[in-house]
């Protein structure tokens, strides 16, 4: 019995010690711009789309026209997304794109994230 809570505490040790050398590789923090919910949802939707409507993503990510709309305009303060504003028919349309920077942080999250993974790993 105790050599079996000491191989489950050698283990739970094994796994903090991996954790803390991926901590030391990665950056101390995730991107907290877009590691908020609904922005992950917008910058990966975007990421797989070349471009999506406001309609579309409020669609996809099942939210309200206000919450989009703020955390889209919070992505597009950081330069992270594009907006785009038209009109269609005498309907007004906006589209939002992936800028080049906010690729290169979504894959710097996406990275730091693996990382995170592969250190809690067994």
């Amino acid at each position: 019995m105790a050599r079996s809570v000491s191989n489950r505490q050698s283990a739970g040790s094994s796994r903090q010690s991996a954790v803390k050398k991926a901590a030391e590789k990665t950056p101390l923090s995730l991107d907290r711009l877009i590691h908020e919910r609904l922005r992950l949802g917008i910058v990966s939707s975007l990421a797989v789309n070349e471009r999506l409507t406001f309609n579309e993503l409020k669609r996809l990510l099942q939210t309200t026209d206000g919450n989009l709309s703020v955390h889209a305009r919070k992505l597009e303060e950081a330069a992270y997304i594009t907006c785009d504003k038209t009109f269609e028919d005498r309907m007004p349309r906006t589209e939002y794109r992936l800028t080049a920077a906010g690729r290169r942080a979504f894959d710097k999250y996406l990275a730091h994230m693996e990382a995170i993974i592969a250190a809690a790993k067994p």
